[in-house]
């Protein structure tokens, strides 16, 4: 991956910066806020016959790991295709 001048490169990473921390955002909401503090109150809901607070906690945060990278994958090769560095 070569840039054509460093303020592209900067530009870049900024972007890629912005992306990853949207994604951790949401990466700590759902297993930070949704499997522990917002527990309570999830657990009033059934999903799948299980409460949504532990559902939340047991499973679902990883689902949402899984698709935050597929989610990440994509963003960076549009990135990639901006900036035109694809492979």
């Amino acid at each position: 991956m070569s840039f054509e001048s460093k303020e592209q490169a900067e530009g870049y990473w900024k972007e890629n910066l912005k992306i990853m921390l949207k994604l951790l955002a949401v990466w700590f909401v759902v297993s930070y806020g949704c499997g522990i503090l917002f527990i309570d109150q999830l657990n009033e809901i059934t999903f799948m016959g299980f409460k949504l607070g532990f559902w939340f906690a047991q499973q679902g945060a990883m689902y949402v790991f899984i698709a935050l990278i597929f989610i990440y994958v994509k963003q960076m090769n549009n990135l990639d295709k901006k900036y035109n560095v694809e492979e």
